[in-house]
């Protein structure tokens, strides 16, 4: 085991332990209200074991953990201490939230973006809990807090937090949240229901049940054997440690896959038709050629409907788009809209779409077009650019849209 320390929302030091190899593939485990990152040691362990590296953290208020200064335990404040974590790990973690620290995943997740996580495992953490029992057990926990002076938990973690008004954010994000998700329960909880766990589960595309008879509301340590096979054979399946591969007559699929972990920039390809008709399709394989003479290059598939107007035009211009531009992107990358009537554009010298406010904007005359299996290669000869210094690209990854991270 190895003692690790992050810095979380406002600079509060959380604190954590991880087991197994730095090499392994991450699970982050978020405890429940009123647990310490003690409580799951011999989950942490189990995953070591299995070729994982676990890394648990102490909430704020919890454990180790600082106490805020300012007393905040609501719900930004904790989803803040997961994104600056997330921010400080070398790779996309399995989330593993209990309770609490449930709410806390599914609410950063779906609000800002699955692809922080690999995956999801949600244990006993519905949105709807049983209101009288949950107004029950934090006033329990508070008093044995206030009790000890000397306890694990801030007793203030059991009143700073707005519950209407949680379930009601938790509920919205978890209906966003989109990766391989599993949920738990104990059979014998008191704070839920096996009704709301199916609701959550509707909730979330793709999402697994699994209810763990013998236990309680602490089914990860009621019934820690079958909870850590359940947790691990849900991990295999959706989050393999063996890497994917790709040979000769496999799935295509497991080669666009791996294709796309290569992150580029996003670009609107347009020209001006024969007959005075603007046409221009979103791509993102481009590239520079060459600076002398200055020669840059666009993938266009042989499906698309502009593709003879390119093929056929003496200019076409390349437009990347920043981050404030995915709207753009996204519409020229549908098909039975007017694509330029919504979009701010003007004409250079070949009379070629320059989409107004990009990043930059190449205007090119052809210089050759080649055969590229699905794809025509399209070569252009700039004679024209304008780029905007301030502002920053949207990006293209594993298939979606994503932004640049300063950490």
């Amino acid at each position: 085991m190895e003692r690790m320390r992050f810095a979380g929302f406002g600079g509060l030091e959380i604190e954590a332990d991880s087991y197994g190899s730095e090499d392994d593939p991450i699970v982050l485990i978020l405890p429940g209200g009123g647990q310490t990152r003690r409580a799951w040691e011999g989950v942490a362990g189990a995953l070591a074991e299995a070729g994982r590296r676990a890394v648990c953290v102490d909430l704020r208020g919890h454990g180790k953990t600082a106490r805020p200064a300012d007393g905040r335990y609501d719900l930004d404040a904790f989803v803040g201490d997961l994104h600056a974590v997330l921010a400080q790990l070398p790779s996309r973690p399995v989330i593993v939230g209990a309770s609490l620290g449930g709410w806390i995943a599914m609410t950063a997740l779906g609000e800002g973006g699955p692809d922080l996580a690999s995956a999801l495992v949600v244990v006993d953490a519905p949105p709807h809990m049983a209101a009288g029992e949950a107004v029950e057990v934090a006033a329990q926990l508070r008093r044995q807090a206030e009790e000890k002076p000397k306890s694990n938990v801030d007793a203030r973690v059991f009143g700073g937090m707005d519950l209407a008004g949680t379930e009601a954010r938790v509920t919205a994000a978890a209906a966003r949240i989109k990766l391989p998700t599993m949920i738990i329960r104990g059979a014998e909880s008191r704070l839920s229901t096996a009704e709301a766990v199916e609701e959550l589960a509707r909730m979330i595309t793709g999402a697994e049940v699994l209810e763990i008879e013998e236990a309680g509301h602490l089914v990860a340590t009621d019934r820690e054997d079958v909870f850590n096979a359940a947790l691990l054979e849900f991990l295999e399946r959706r989050s393999p440690l063996q890497a994917p591969e790709y040979h000769t007559g496999s799935d295509a699929r497991t080669l666009r896959d791996a294709l796309g972990c290569f992150a580029t920039g996003v670009t609107i390809v347009t020209a001006m038709s024969e007959d005075g008709v603007p046409v221009g399709l979103t791509a993102n394989s481009f590239t520079s050629v060459s600076l002398d003479p200055p020669l840059l290059l666009v993938c266009l598939a042989n499906s698309a409907n502009s593709l003879p107007v390119f093929e056929t035009v003496k200019g076409f211009a390349v437009n990347v788009v920043h981050i404030g531009q995915q709207p753009v992107s996204s519409r020229f990358a549908s098909r039975g809209e007017d694509r330029f009537a919504a979009t701010p554009w003007e004409s250079w010298t070949t009379g070629a779409p320059i989409i107004t406010g990009s990043l930059a904007s190449f205007e090119c005359e052809r210089h050759a077009i080649h055969d590229g299996g699905d794809h025509k290669i399209l070569v252009g000869r700039v004679i024209r650019v304008r780029y905007e210094p301030r502002r920053d690209p949207l990006l293209y990854f594993r298939g979606k849209y994503r932004r640049l991270h300063f950490a």
